[in-house]
């Protein structure tokens, strides 16, 4: 459902609500949530309300005409991708985008799951929720990051719901529920500040116990990754276990190297040292997205009125993310396809959540959520906060950090699962499913009961 309390672009997408489903008794409750001075409390509704999305024929064609006006800027200077994007793969990827892409294709498999919008702490919060038919299914929930959306996910819920048919067993069943963080997709985009990580955190358990679970597990990457991770310090009685596949496990030593600018410790083995070069590399050349989103979201207008500003913008994530993407528009096969890095995007662009959703990395600075955040010198990504519940790590070979089996030993004093993969990178569930739906099923096999 739409939030109400926002302004209606022009075009508007069709959002529909149905009926509500039978509820249980815990979700038919309400409660009151804050409220601004000298008003009358919100009181919540906490039912939860079947969703399904349509884009309108207009905003897609709409969609292709501004593709097809973009007003392209000169070559970068060099041979490399050192100046950002480059303006080859950025035409390969507009040619593709507004002549073969078809959203209908990715909408119509959104649409194929159990999409619902419940309302927590004040905000309509969407997700998909997938009960196996097996027994005894372990519940999951797995949350996404930035620039993503609930299409990163796509890709292992059946595996996991349904084992039997992808290699597994009936024991290895989960019940899967997948949100769109706040201003992210599908879910109502915050009108005012402090939907901040663990705010998101704490709104993630009131959803599963508003499903039923008494008892559950959480996984996610970037954003995501954090999310889990502080549900994961918060450590409520009804979260069992957390996976990550971006884990932050940087001791403080290294930090204290990186925000000097000296030499790495001397004592590192190889694998830390090749880890603190990744990181090193990260800090001083890949986050000039996140300073921007971090201090100053709301200045990029241009990725809310260019489809192409905002495929360029989330192309710049990371380096090895952006080069496998490039060669995927060059024609190779890699762990992601042309369809879906659109699909990540055009979800983003149908329901003008790429500014909302920038302002996540705003409202992670330590004015509004401390020690959650990018500072001034860009170094709490990957330092561990106290995770207490039963962790388990999946390092992929090109993922930011590259979390040493050392470091998480020593940032995780409950680590059930540690697993170095062959192959893969930032966006685990997106590139290599078949992986990560095998490190869920070793990861939580000896929890179940």
């Amino acid at each position: 459902m739409a939030d109400p309390t926002q302004p209606t672009p022009a075009n508007t997408n069709t959002l529909e609500p149905k009926p509500a489903a039978a509820l249980t008794e815990e979700a038919k409750q309400t409660f009151v949530v804050g409220a601004a001075a000298g008003s009358e409390p919100h009181v919540e509704d906490a039912a939860i309300r079947p969703f399904q999305f349509r884009a309108s024929d207009q905003d897609l064609a709409d969609l292709k005409r501004r593709i097809l006006a973009t007003r392209w800027p000169d070559k970068e200077t060099v041979g490399d991708d050192s100046q950002g994007v480059q303006l080859a793969t950025m035409q390969k990827l507009a040619d593709y985008w507004a002549n073969q892409y078809d959203w209908r294709k990715i909408e119509a498999r959104l649409n194929s799951f159990p999409n619902f919008i419940t309302e927590i702490d004040g905000l309509d919060i969407h997700f998909i929720h997938v009960r196996s038919k097996h027994e005894n299914a372990l519940p999951i929930i797995v949350t996404h990051g930035w620039p993503g959306s609930i299409v990163e996910q796509l890709k292992i819920i059946e595996p996991l719901t349904d084992p039997t048919a992808f290699g597994g067993s009936a024991d290895d069943a989960f019940d899967v529920v997948i949100p769109s963080m706040p201003g992210y997709g599908f879910s109502a985009r915050p009108t005012g500040p402090g939907w901040n990580p663990p705010r998101i955190a704490q709104a993630w358990l009131t959803l599963m116990k508003r499903l039923g679970y008494a008892r559950f597990t959480a996984q996610g990457g970037d954003w995501g990754a954090l999310i889990t991770e502080i549900l994961g310090a918060m450590a409520p009685p009804e979260l069992i276990a957390v996976h990550t596949n971006m884990a932050s496990t940087a001791p403080p030593e290294v930090f204290d190297a990186l925000r000097s600018g000296e030499a790495p410790p001397p004592d590192l083995g190889k694998d830390e040292a090749w880890a603190y070069e990744r990181l090193e590399q990260f800090f001083t050349h890949g986050l000039a997205y996140a300073n921007q989103m971090g201090q100053r979201p709301q200045t990029l207008y241009g990725i809310a009125d260019s489809p192409i500003g905002l495929a360029a913008w989330f192309l710049d994530h990371d380096q090895f993310s952006y080069r496998m993407i490039a060669r995927v528009f060059d024609g190779e096969t890699e762990g992601l396809t042309r369809d879906d890095v659109l699909d990540n995007i055009t979800i983003t662009w149908l329901t003008n959540t790429g500014i909302s959703g920038a302002r996540l990395y705003w409202e992670a600075l330590p004015r509004t959520s401390s020690g959650f955040g990018i500072e001034k010198n860009n170094i709490h990504f990957f330092e561990p906060i106290g995770v207490r519940a039963p962790m388990a790590v999946s390092a992929f070979p090109e993922e930011l950090n590259q979390a040493p089996r050392s470091w998480a030993e020593r940032a995780y004093p409950n680590l059930i699962h540690y697993n170095r993969l062959p192959k893969g990178g930032h966006f685990a569930a997106f590139e290599q499913p078949g992986y990560l739906v095998d490190e869920l099923r070793t990861a939580f096999r000896s929890l179940r009961r």
